[in-house]
């Protein structure tokens, strides 16, 4: 499989009240087209600033991240708006709507907000329409944001971050926000997502989320202590082996 994202010595440093706080620490790692990958550790352990840099979200200190072979740093904030506007998808644990929108104007407005893609508006809308149908929330499309519920709401968001056809999501925490069963939900949509090709990197602190991904990333203080990667014995529908062959490797690596 061809290397969709290249991280290299990607170092991270906040300075607050003249202090120097080491967030990440020569970090490396890549994702191949159409893994799904979630990252794990403690709290502050810099998961959600790995997810932010790696993206072009946040800017690194020193080292690289390459995504589809393009250096991340090299470009304007103009190329880089449009690298993620265009091919990378978001999720967030805070599901960030405007709230003058409608749940469908909300979902196309990253299409209509596009220079690269240059369908119709009616089309957009069609697309934004067909994936709240595949996601089962067809239903909602006219409603405002403050009149569905969590899951309801997370669904829309995976709506939204499909709408461009990305090459890559990136998710923080999906499912911190959600009862078990609209996580439950939430999981086997991105699965899916997965499953049809769409490469995937989430933050989690649940290791029955990190159970369904093919692989696991462990960091603690600042560097990836340790890769943990599903054998062909454990398909996805084993989930409970699964969860519990991550959990142990988590207790080894001292979860």
């Amino acid at each position: 499989m061809n290397t969709i994202l290249e991280v290299k010595d990607l170092c991270k440093t906040y300075i607050t009240n003249k202090r120097q706080n080491n967030v990440l620490k020569n970090v490396s790692f890549q994702v191949s087209e159409g893994e799904m990958v979630a990252v794990m550790g403690p709290s502050g352990s810099g998961k959600s600033t790995l997810l932010y840099t790696a993206s072009g979200m946040d800017g690194v200190t020193s080292g690289e991240v390459k995504f589809g072979g393009r250096e991340i740093a090299a470009l304007s904030e103009n190329e880089l708006s449009e690298l993620r506007l265009d091919e990378m998808g978001f999720i967030f644990q805070q599901m960030y709507m405007l709230k003058n929108l409608t749940v469908l104007d909300n979902i196309v407005l990253p299409a209509v907000q596009s220079k690269k893609n240059t369908a119709a508006k009616k089309e957009k809308l069609e697309r934004g329409v067909a994936l709240m149908h595949r996601l089962g929330i067809a239903e909602i499309a006219d409603n405002d944001i403050n009149e569905v519920s969590g899951g309801q709401l997370q669904r829309a968001c995976i709506c939204r971050s499909m709408v461009n056809s990305p090459k890559m999501i990136f998710a923080d925490e999906p499912t911190g926000a959600l009862n078990r069963n609209a996580s439950e939900e939430v999981m086997q949509e991105l699965e899916k997502l997965n499953g049809d090709g769409t490469t995937m990197m989430l933050v989690t602190h649940d290791a029955r989320v990190a159970a369904r991904c093919s692989r696991v990333l462990f960091i603690d203080d600042g560097c990836i202590k340790g890769e943990f990667s599903y054998d062909d014995k454990l398909p996805r529908t084993q989930m409970r082996d699964r969860e519990r062959a991550l959990n142990n490797w988590l207790m080894e690596m001292g979860w």
